[in-house]
């Protein structure tokens, strides 16, 4: 089973332990680099829809990034953000971070599809962004097939055909589901207000994170064993769910 995770803004590049793999779609990072360096800060502000703070502070990011040698933090210790707060990957042991490297992968504008282990340098590109591109007018069509091309390899290798998707709506569509060669399983988190059931997106994000430690935590690999699990209080609800979309719910 490979998880699929969007990324987060917030970021933490503090150091941690040396060593890390290298992203596998780098030659498509840089060109996508390549375009963002020729943007100035107004420019970029424009694009994100950031403060000039922000986009000061991604312009200097674009401006220093390294393309001729490895540089960063590991993925899945570098995202902070609300999936991140609750996947607590800090305190993963070395069996549990190498069980997170066989089954999770990162979503990534910049860096197409990370594994947890692969060095990352800080960045903000959400992959909605319209960005004209050589391949296009935006993301999506920069990347067309080749996430889902590599994410397909990756499956070859894992041998259970599934993928449990914990990412955003955003960044799902980035995968082309027709080429994926392989059965997809949506996860949606409700919680019950004034008698109906309702995403609330804060609390789904972090119990996507949640679900994805308990998952590393206990070594799991395939779907049943994801109806027993209580995530954040949220528990699987049969009568609401379909084949590929499985609901938990809290009251």
């Amino acid at each position: 089973m490979l998880i699929l995770l969007s990324p987060a803004k917030t970021l933490d590049m503090s150091p941690a332990e040396a060593g890390g793999t290298l992203p596998r779609m780098l030659a498509d990072t840089h060109q996508l680099v390549d375009h963002l360096q020729q943007q100035s800060v107004s420019e970029l502000g424009e694009l994100m829809s950031i403060s000039e703070k922000l986009a000061e502070l991604n312009y200097e990011r674009y401006q220093s990034f390294e393309t001729d040698k490895p540089a960063g933090k590991a993925a899945l210790l570098a995202f902070k953000g609300d999936v991140y707060q609750d996947l607590e990957a800090d305190d993963f042991t070395e069996r549990e971070f190498a069980f997170a490297e066989r089954q999770i992968r990162i979503l990534s504008g910049l860096y197409g599809l990370l594994r947890p282990s692969d060095l990352m340098q800080p960045y903000r590109l959400e992959m909605g962004t319209r960005l004209a591109n050589d391949r296009g007018n935006s993301l999506y069509a920069f990347w067309d097939h080749r996430i889902t091309d590599l994410l397909n390899e990756d499956l070859a290798e894992d041998g259970t055909g599934l993928v449990l998707n914990l990412a955003s709506k955003e960044y799902f569509r980035s995968i082309q589901e027709d080429r994926l060669n392989g059965r997809i399983l949506n996860i949606h988190f409700k919680e019950n207000r004034q008698g109906s059931y309702r995403i609330i997106p804060f609390n789904a994000k972090k119990a996507r994170g949640r679900m994805a430690r308990l998952i590393t935590l206990e070594g799991i690999r395939t779907a049943e064993p994801l109806r027993e699990l209580v995530v954040n209080d949220y528990v699987f609800r049969e009568d609401l769910s379909e084949e590929n979309d499985w609901v938990y719910v809290r009251d």
